[in-house]
């Protein structure tokens, strides 16, 4: 379907510049300023949306006005400055009194809920629903940091958020859209103030002097590639029965007990490796973003506002992967995971802080997958008054063959929806590959 989404305004919403001037960013902050935004939305059904929408967007401008009260960064503009003593070095930082956060409104003309969800295939006019389509981080030195499009359809409105990376991760992103959705609904105090300190490992000294000359040394932008995305729903009984059925193979091996997510990142990862028909000797890999909040000693606030994510990584050959069951697999995850300790973090920041390095999207391999987001992030929670999202979908942002973010489902109760992007030839292996068929709940036509 060729879809014709037009921008009919576009709103600056700022708060009241009451609060710190500037936030100096930590490691993991910095390490972001190459890659996507989060693009992350809801959509919403609404039969007599023309009749509301009027007071609907009324609403949510002032809401926001009163959430980036709380959430200042996302007002705000990034900066880079040269190292004052002439040597070689960039610093960057958030300048939270500039610009503010825009507010867009636009119609996607003969769109309905149903042309969103009922496609197998996610349709290509769904990345128009976002605002900053490819932009990277670094970019918001000059557009916004927090970039919001209501996009109005036949029946219902699609809410779209564009959050650059470098303000916060995937935990700091949702923390966000619950606290406007509450506010949008009345709630007052709001359950979950954000902790704007960063985090900085024992002895760094801030702000931090990136090893740059000019920032073209460390920018990168790719064009987007030509990717099939699809939303594959596992029901909560089908995930318990693959957990037993993985976990019985590892208890005849002795190998520990693993999670129900580690059992679906297993399937996930031996499927995707089949389709793409790697000879057995390939090395191939399993990338699972890694929340270090919780991780540390003490552990940091779950309310910390910023990025504080690593990625663990599991390596086998194809030949050994593709011969062993899932719970081979999961029990490798698991280990990796378990090995995970504020030791092991420390250890990386210092490593960071001795060579830093800016993420793009070229270091992630043809023969890997990354597996993003959480599952745990109550993404269905998320009530602006209008009852619960029919779904959420996602932009163009950070996708390429391999990349796999991972959603709660709708209806609650342990299900889960993996979004999959896969190249054409290796998403039609995938869909006719029969262990990981037999789990999924999605009708094909």
């Amino acid at each position: 379907m060729s879809s014709s989404v037009r921008r009919i305004s576009t709103c600056t919403v700022r708060p009241p510049p009451d609060h710190p001037p500037r936030i100096d960013l930590a490691s993991w902050d910095l390490a972001m300023l190459s890659t996507h935004y989060i693009q992350k939305g809801h959509l919403f059904s609404m039969p007599d949306v023309s009749c509301r929408l009027d007071d609907v967007i009324d609403h949510l401008q002032n809401s926001l006005a009163r959430a980036l009260l709380y959430f200042y960064p996302l007002a705000g503009r990034l900066v880079t400055e040269r190292s004052p003593d002439g040597t070689k070095g960039l610093f960057t930082y958030i300048n939270c009194n500039a610009g503010g956060a825009d507010f867009v409104r636009s119609v996607a003309d003969g769109i309905s809920v149903a042309d969103v969800v009922e496609p197998f295939y996610t349709p290509s006019f769904v990345k128009e629903f976002f605002c900053l389509d490819l932009a990277i981080c670094y970019d918001g030195h000059n557009v916004p940091l927090l970039a919001i499009q209501l996009t109005e359809l036949v029946d219902g409105f699609f809410l779209g958020f564009s959050f650059n990376h470098i303000v916060g991760d995937g935990t700091s992103f949702w923390n966000f859209v619950t606290t406007w959705a509450e506010i949008n609904r009345g709630v007052d105090p709001i359950s979950r103030p954000p902790v704007h300190n960063r985090w900085f490992v024992d002895g760094t000294s801030i702000p931090i002097k990136l090893p740059y000359n000019e920032p073209e040394e460390y920018i990168l932008r790719p064009k987007a590639p030509n990717l099939r995305e699809i939303f594959f729903h596992f029901p909560s009984e089908s995930i318990t029965r693959l957990r037993e059925k993985a976990n019985d193979e590892n208890r005849q091996t002795g190998e520990p007990t693993i999670s129900s997510f580690q059992t679906l990142a297993a399937l996930v990862w031996r499927s995707i490796t089949r389709a793409r028909e790697f000879p057995e000797n390939e090395t191939v890999g399993c990338r699972l973003a890694f929340d270090n909040r919780t991780r540390f000693r003490p552990p940091l606030s779950p309310n910390y506002f910023g990025n504080t994510i690593y990625a663990l990584y599991a390596t086998t050959t194809a030949g050994e992967l593709l011969s062993h069951g899932i719970g081979w697999a999961g029990a490798m995850l698991n280990r990796i995971v378990r090995s995970y300790t504020d030791v092991e973090i420390r250890a990386k920041v210092d490593k960071w802080m001795d060579e830093p390095s800016i993420y793009t999207l070229a270091m992630f391999d043809a023969q890997s997958i990354h597996i993003g987001s959480s599952p745990r992030y109550d993404m269905y929670g998320c009530d602006f008054g209008w009852g619960k999202a029919v779904a959420i979908r996602s932009g163009n942002a950070i996708k390429f063959d391999g990349k796999v973010s991972a959603f709660p489902g709708r209806e609650g109760d342990g299900s889960v929806e993996f979004e999959i992007c896969l190249s054409p030839e290796n998403m039609d292996r995938l869909l006719l590959d029969r262990e990981f068929m037999t789990v999924i709940k999605n009708k094909f036509r």
